[in-house]
């Protein structure tokens, strides 16, 4: 279990650079006093622009692929028939240090970004099919907790669609992890869109309106 924990904290340190903070800083700007009050990607396209959004959801993005690239490639002579529930071990971890990092006092992002870092190392095929859903979410209700909260639900579906048809193969060793670890990450996901449900459910959710700075 101790192992688990420190690839965890692991991932949490890797989550802990915000990207959309540090952007905003640059700026001589808190991303966090403006917009919806969040730091991630999208708050930073409707506060910064086009641009910073998509320089944030990028950043957010790799810091999740640098951490689980290197538990899956680097690693994997140690961890064995564990790399794939390590893979989102790790993950698990970006996410949380991205949403609650503890130097801004547990305020960041919502970490769909990092979500989608760790199911690109996870599966690239699984997270090819999530970001063109969640694309075409986006650009044809311009609602973006719907088009995350669609991509990350249909992550794990897909995750368990794969291995029933053997399109995955995941050692039995950490099967009931994976299913345990993703399931984790889509319902942090869902609890960070509490209030962005709430208003999709009352038609009352903010759209994006693009605009370049």
């Amino acid at each position: 279990m101790w192992i688990r924990l420190c690839v965890v904290l692991a991932g949490y340190v890797f989550g802990l650079f915000q990207t959309g903070y540090f952007l905003g800083q640059r700026m001589h700007r808190d991303i966090r006093s403006e917009g919806s009050g969040n730091a991630g990607a999208t708050n930073a396209l409707r506060v910064f622009g086009l641009k910073a959004g998509f320089l944030v959801f990028f950043g957010d993005l790799m810091k999740a692929v640098i951490c689980c690239s290197l538990i899956k490639f680097g690693l994997a002579d140690y961890f064995g028939d564990l790399t794939p529930a390590m893979v989102l071990y790790g993950g698990l971890g970006v996410i949380l240090g991205h949403t609650y990092p503890f130097y801004l006092n547990f305020k960041g992002g919502k970490g769909i970004a990092a979500s989608g870092g760790m199911i690109l190392v996870f599966d690239w095929r699984i997270a090819l099919i999530c970001f063109a859903v969640f694309l075409f979410l986006v650009f044809t209700t311009r609602l973006v907790s719907l088009g995350s909260l669609t991509a990350l639900t249909l992550f794990f579906l897909l995750e368990i669609l794969f291995v029933r048809l053997r399109w995955l193969a995941l050692p039995p060793a950490c099967l009931a992890e994976v299913f345990v670890i993703s399931g984790i990450t889509v319902l942090m996901a869902y609890y960070s869109h509490r209030s962005n449900l709430s208003r999709l459910l009352r038609g009352e959710e903010n759209r994006i309106h693009l605009k370049k700075k």
